[in-house]
């Protein structure tokens, strides 16, 4: 008997039928972020750097100069990941060529070359207007500006942006979520926290007024505690963006490094799911201050796997990938932070959820908390290479060697 069919006795054992969970997580995509691949600096060469509450901490070598080296990135670490994935884009990384276009005019075809690679690899393709690093943020607001012309620019930006989405679903034939973050707020306490978040709801209104079709598109809206720059009020905070999402039925994002360390995300997704007709979610890391470590598999990402797998809510989650960090080999970053969710949610399959929820209507909590202990010495790690092997990726302690092997003969030329 080999190891997987030692898992799958043991697990078969608690009720869980590890061929069915093999099946439904080869369904479940996750939206890899392109930014980690170029510390969000994009392809706009227009010399704005980085910026308006985004920091990328390190300067590992090997970073790509363009959009086809970030592809082959990409192309590398998509190798190295098994089952489906999306890769969601900002705006930033159109590639204009000599044009002179400015964000607020930006078209499908600023992106043909991300539309053709996406078709050719059978991905679906996610966008997010770009609200940052661009000399019209202006006191490091955008959409909240008081300044009538500023707000003016990222309104049609923002317009732009789901029309581009929209093309995206209809050339790739799967649907685009098109995110929508600011960095607007404040560094100190500020003496109005009303009327920017007036400005934000017309500015809001104004962007989302054309109804696009969503079979092809959908408008979700991101919240943050607080940022770089914006530590003392943001505009769009939790509150807010929940509230304007409920009243206009639009897709929440919530990113689970942007809340405060003592909030669970977990428990945010059956309360929120409620009122709303989707989330996204931006897994990453926080570590103190800082929102975007490379994912891992700890306790706060399983919690988020097991709530959705638990829900069976994978038809209203769209899974996503929110991190950029330039202190480690970017391709690497990559690939474990995408393993490690998707790993999470194998171990939120892996679960008797009709018994351990019988358990909970029994009142029967002293076998519920053994039930959910005794779980976490299964061996899902083995489940995990056979899905690994079953998707024709590399097992755990196969795939850095390949990544090494790019950095020497790709990576280390640049």
């Amino acid at each position: 008997m080999n190891s997987y069919e030692i898992a799958k006795s043991l697990y078969a054992e608690a009720g869980v039928d590890t061929e069915a969970v093999l099946a439904q997580l080869a369904t479940i995509p996750i939206s890899v972020q392109c930014w980690q691949g170029d510390d969000v600096a994009g392809l706009e060469k227009s010399g704005a750097k980085l910026g308006d509450g985004l920091a990328a901490t390190g300067n590992y070598p090997g970073k790509p100069r363009n959009g086809d080296e970030l592809r082959a990135d990409l192309d590398q670490a998509f190798r190295q990941i098994p089952g489906p994935l999306r890769l969601n884009l900002h705006a930033s990384y159109a590639e204009r060529g000599t044009a002179k276009t400015d964000r607020n005019e930006y078209t499908v075809e600023f992106f043909n070359r991300w539309l053709d690679w996406a078709a050719t690899n059978q991905l679906g393709l996610d966008f997010n207007p770009s609200y940052f690093s661009h000399e019209r943020v202006k006191d490091g607001l955008t959409l909240t500006s008081p300044d009538e012309g500023v707000r003016q620019f990222w309104i049609e930006h923002g317009i732009a942006c789901r029309k581009i989405g929209e093309a995206f679903g209809k050339k790739l034939g799967t649907r685009s979520t098109v995110n929508v973050w600011i960095p607007d707020g404040s560094k100190d306490t500020p003496a109005d926290r009303l009327a920017p978040r007036e400005r934000l709801t017309k500015s809001l209104d104004a962007m989302f007024a054309e109804k696009l079709d969503p079979q092809f598109v959908e408008d979700a809206v991101e919240c943050k505690l607080f940022g770089i720059g914006s530590e003392s009020y943001v505009v769009g905070s939790h509150e807010y963006y929940l509230g304007y999402a409920i009243k206009n039925q639009k897709v929440i994002c919530l990113d689970s490094g942007h809340f405060h360390p003592t909030e669970t995300l977990a428990d945010k997704i059956s309360s929120t799911l409620f009122y709303v007709p989707a989330i996204l979610l931006h897994l990453s890391r926080g570590v103190r201050w800082d929102s975007d470590h490379v994912v891992i598999l700890d306790d706060a990402t399983r919690a988020v796997a097991e709530e959705i797998a638990r829900g069976n809510y994978f038809d209203r989650i769209r899974i996503g990938l929110d991190f950029f960090d330039a202190s480690i080999n970017r391709v690497a970053a990559w690939v474990t932070g995408t393993r490690a969710a998707k790993k999470a949610l194998l171990v939120g399959l892996l679960q008797p959820h009709d018994l351990l929820k019988k358990l909970d209507a029994d009142s029967d909590f002293t076998a519920r908390l053994a039930w959910t202990e005794n779980l976490k010495s299964l061996p899902h790690g083995l489940v995990w290479e056979e899905f690994c092997k079953r998707q024709n990726a590399p097992g755990d302690l196969q795939w850095l060697g390949e990544i090494q092997k790019y950095e020497r003969d790709v990576q280390s030329k640049r």
